[in-house]
């Protein structure tokens, strides 16, 4: 592994490299120098150019530089927008991303009447009883999503879905009507409702939502929330970039 970075730093410097200066630069065979190299092009991480023998950085770096931008920036460009948010909805607006199988809080924006509202920031919450984790279940990588469904549901209040294929039919409906909701589903009279934000490419990187007491935020009100937080969806994935039409 350290050898394969050691590569893309030597490529990133020079601009192109072939198996013989890699090796000397690495002070190994060249069987190994080559095994690495194509290791590295078999992820799109390294290229060959036209010169037979050479090498540059591939364009699976410049994806994983622009997801790293991305979530650089999300915090930054979503601030205003959830500022906004929590002032107009009058509760806790929360910024999501997918963090190792959990939904993690990077942004949190207090409303009026969320004074006291406990800080979520940092905070890694479950997939499947968050209506951020919804978001991020329908719209992300299908592996992710597929091993969720595949996983024990652990149940953390009686309205917990724990059943997979019923997780699997509210993420169809998530879906279909561009964002997700819970009822009490990961904490006794909390309710929450998120949307999905996009990045230039057009991918689902983060989920704007909000969350309050369910005697506030009622199940009735989800739908008004969600076109205001679908609003706020658009505005900040057009900060990040994206100005397509929403991908389902």
């Amino acid at each position: 592994m350290d050898r394969a970075i050691a590569i893309l730093y030597l490529l990133a410097e020079r601009g192109t490299a072939g198996v013989t200066e890699v090796a000397a630069e690495l002070g190994v065979h060249k069987s190994t120098a080559f095994r690495l190299i194509m290791a590295l092009e078999n992820g799109d991480l390294v290229e060959q150019v036209e010169e037979r023998g050479k090498y540059h950085l591939g364009r699976g770096i410049l994806r994983l530089a622009g997801a790293t931008t991305a979530h650089l920036e999300l915090p930054t460009e979503s601030r205003p927008v959830c500022k906004r948010l929590a002032v107009e909805l009058g509760e806790t607006v929360n910024l999501a991303i997918i963090d190792t199988g959990e939904a993690t809080k990077i942004l949190q924006e207090y409303g009026s009447s969320a004074i006291t509202g406990r800080n979520w920031i940092g905070q890694r919450t479950p997939l499947h009883a968050t209506a951020s984790g919804k978001v991020l279940l329908t719209w992300g990588d299908p592996t992710e999503t597929k091993e969720a469904l595949a996983a024990v549901l652990e149940r953390y209040t009686p309205a917990t879905i724990t059943d997979p294929a019923v997780l699997d039919v509210e993420l169809q409906q998530a879906r279909e009507q561009g964002w997700a909701s819970t009822v009490e589903e990961f904490e006794v009279g909390l309710n929450a409702v998120a949307a999905p934000i996009r990045n230039a490419a057009g991918d689902v990187v983060a989920s704007v939502g909000v969350s309050g007491p369910s005697y506030r935020l009622t199940v009735e009100s989800f739908p008004e929330v969600a076109e205001r937080l679908l609003d706020g969806a658009r505005e900040i994935s057009a900060r990040l970039g994206y100005f397509g039409a929403a991908q389902q």
